[in-house]
């Protein structure tokens, strides 16, 4: 006697890509959640930059640690200082920019310089972009550049610099860990490795320590939270989309973060924000889809 198989079940079958819908949509608020997270814990609180970093680094290393603990029973994490060293200057340069950006600004120009940073990677890998992945790029720096052109309501340079080199620093990150065959292991082990960078970073800026109990638990939601269970739940959920899937569903994360901005934190939405959001978002939501429509044909011939 045959034997059914339940996933074949359509019922299971719409089940299981709710639990998908619903995990991904986590992930995005969660990603999201750090902006704003770390915005008002630098805008609200006295917590200084630095503190915020080591103990969002420590929280997250934390977290994934126990994770790993609980999965596999034992405590072998993985990773290496370089990748570890990526990830905390992101976290560091994140953390600095937020003293002068808005949530939503903050996560518009992050993601636009990771995903900048690995498009670059592709091309010097030697991919070539159709016409329309072109016309996608150029749509989304032109819309880079006009949120960062001088105005009455563009974002502080000094922000919007070290924001642009979080951005690079986690897509060197996202690159460096694209073979791990344990992404919560080596995850745990970066953070590990990225909090002793973050407490050499509070050693050295001692002058400027300030510390306050809202912030530091902000921080540790932002690390424990929006960073360690986020990333673990992406995880779960990455292998059941298809990579085009997973990168522009990550489109969300800086509209997600600008919504929870104006609803959180009293933040003004700007027509500029907008226009340059619909720029950059729409321009890199191009370059994915013509890359899958390009991988499409090349699969069919």
């Amino acid at each position: 006697m045959a034997v059914m198989n339940d996933s074949s079940h359509p019922m299971v079958a719409a089940d299981r890509v709710g639990r998908v819908l619903v995990l991904t949509l986590l992930t995005m608020v969660a990603f999201a959640a750090n902006s704003i997270l770390c915005r008002q814990a630098l805008d609200t609180t006295a917590i200084d930059p630095a503190t915020f970093t080591v103990i969002r680094l420590v929280a997250g290393a934390a977290t994934l640690w126990l994770l790993v603990r609980l999965r596999t029973g034992g405590i072998a994490l993985a990773g290496n200082w370089a990748a570890g060293f990526s990830l905390f200057a992101y976290a560091a340069a994140f953390s600095f920019a937020y003293v002068s950006l808005s949530a939503g600004t903050g996560a518009l120009i992050l993601f636009g310089a990771v995903q900048a940073t690995m498009i670059l990677y592709a091309l010097l890998r030697g991919e070539r972009f159709t016409p329309l992945q072109t016309a996608g790029l150029l749509l989304a720096l032109g819309g880079l550049v006009a949120l960062l052109l001088p105005g009455a309501t563009a974002p502080h340079w000094a922000g919007a610099t070290l924001m642009t080199l979080a951005g690079v620093a986690w897509g060197a990150y996202s690159l460096m860990g694209r073979a791990s065959t344990h992404p919560i292991e080596t995850t745990a082990g970066n953070f590990l490795r990225a909090s002793v960078f973050g407490a050499l970073l509070s050693a050295v800026s001692l002058a400027l320590f300030a510390w306050d109990a809202r912030g530091a638990l902000l921080a540790v939601l932002s690390g424990a939270v929006a960073s360690g269970l986020g990333y673990a739940i992406w995880y779960t959920v990455l292998p059941e989309l298809r990579a085009t899937q997973a990168a522009t569903v990550q489109l969300s994360v800086p509209v997600i973060a600008a919504v929870g901005g104006v609803l959180l934190l009293g933040e003004r939405l700007s027509l500029r924000l907008v226009l340059c959001s619909v720029a950059i978002v729409g321009g890199i939501a191009l370059v994915l889809h013509a890359r899958r429509l390009n991988h499409g044909s090349r699969e069919r011939r």
